[in-house]
């Protein structure tokens, strides 16, 4: 039992983790902890296709149930780690049973924060999304003709928007900040996304906050928001953000800070403990950062399974995302935090552009949207450390491909 493997959770990262170890040849016992009741499944759909019906439930899974079986791994669905034991090496379920790992992998995810009781977010019809139960639930009440409030104006705020629109649901998205997206992408990234959605007939309220949600037995009705305005609601979808899963690993003193806290390899501050995905916070630039996304889950997850099959190397990515929202796609290459200014780039499409985001003159994001050409030149560019001028980035006639470095 000293060589086991126990990786704590049901998400991309888990499953990257126990196929990394696997395809590496690595075969020693390997028991996966997931509290939901299905194998390890894709996240990105449940605020798209699948909440509108379009992808069966067995579309979501990342392996099929026999390919654990195949690979000698060990599913422990529906069961919740509850504690670990350090000392002992033990990891305790739940249910009262221990288990002996040589080494753990904590991805245990994030959670949506959520609206406390005293202002109504415990009315039935309030929804959050991060599950396949979620979605399942959310999914069953959008219905042609509801009214649906969406609290918060981010990517599963606006995607959720989208995916209700196209269902024939009213819906208005609220904001608290000054704009949607503040948090994550520039004025530029944020005005074309608002634009997007209320030429689709979404209401946008920005600067504004919620006060209450006003119920009747026990039923979501309204929004009361902080300007007065009451708006009806059928339901209510609250996007504000998560906090990661860290709460085992603070309990077993593991070194947290909005997320366990990682060296390049994974590692937690016990050697024989890792992390990885949105849980993980991990060494960048001078301090840390914890990223939400599955390129994140998937890459660090791999290096973690490096890491435990004494293939050492430093994870330092560069990250990207994407998000679908109506006929638009978004990709994000970069991690555009600190960033002091922006250029503009005109799209080959109708309704494509780009925005390439600099800090003292080094090129460190681009938010692509429907410019799949300028993602890919983007990615190639910052990995390379490679900072075109701005005035050339502006210049639809400007060639990106002319300025990515020989052998980028």
């Amino acid at each position: 039992m000293a060589d086991d493997l126990i990786v704590v959770g049901g998400g991309q990262a888990a499953a990257s983790v126990v196929a990394g170890v696997r395809a590496r040849g690595d075969q020693r016992p390997i028991t996966l902890i997931t509290d939901e009741p299905d194998p390890p499944y894709q996240r990105p759909p449940l605020s798209k296709r699948y909440l509108l019906g379009a992808v069966p439930a067995s579309r979501l899974l990342l392996r099929p149930l026999e390919w654990y079986r195949d690979n000698g791994i060990v599913l422990r669905l529906g069961e919740r780690a509850a504690g670990i034991d350090r000392a002992q090496r033990m990891v305790r379920l739940a249910s009262g049973e221990l288990l002996a790992y040589g080494s753990l992998v904590l991805a245990t995810g994030a959670t949506p924060r959520t609206l406390p009781a005293a202002i109504g977010g415990d009315l039935d019809g309030v929804h959050t999304l991060r599950s396949r139960a979620d979605a399942d639930a959310l999914g069953r009440e959008l219905k042609s003709g509801r009214d649906l409030v969406v609290i918060g104006g981010g990517y599963i705020g606006l995607e959720v928007a989208a995916s209700a629109t196209g269902a024939g649901v009213r819906v208005v998205v609220v904001e608290m900040a000054e704009r949607i997206l503040q948090r994550v992408a520039a004025a530029e990234t944020s005005d074309y996304f608002r634009n997007l959605h209320t030429g689709r007939g979404v209401a946008v309220h920005e600067s504004t906050g919620l006060t209450r949600l006003i119920g009747n037995e026990g039923r979501v009705q309204a929004a009361e928001l902080s300007d007065g305005t009451v708006l009806g609601a059928d339901l209510v979808v609250v996007g504000i953000g998560v906090r990661p899963n860290d709460d085992l690993a603070q309990a077993a003193g593991l070194a947290t800070d909005d997320g366990i806290l990682v060296d390049g390899a994974c590692r937690t501050s016990d050697p024989s403990i890792l992390a990885a995905g949105d849980c993980a916070r991990f060494p960048r630039g001078r301090g840390h950062i914890r990223l939400e996304s599955v390129q994140n889950a998937s890459d660090q997850a791999r290096a973690a399974a490096g890491t435990l099959c004494g293939d050492e190397i430093t994870y330092d990515p560069v990250p990207w995302f994407w998000s679908d929202q109506f006929d638009v796609k978004l990709k994000i290459a970069g991690y555009s935090a600190g960033h002091d200014m922006v250029a503009t780039r005109p799209g080959r499409r109708d309704g494509a552009c780009s925005v390439w985001y600099y800090r003292d003159g080094t090129l460190i994001a681009v938010d692509s949207m429907n410019d799949a050409a300028s993602h890919t030149m983007a990615r190639r560019l910052i990995a390379a450390g490679a900072s075109p001028p701005p005035e050339q980035v502006r210049d639809p006639a400007c060639d990106l491909k002319s300025l990515v470095p020989a052998g980028a």
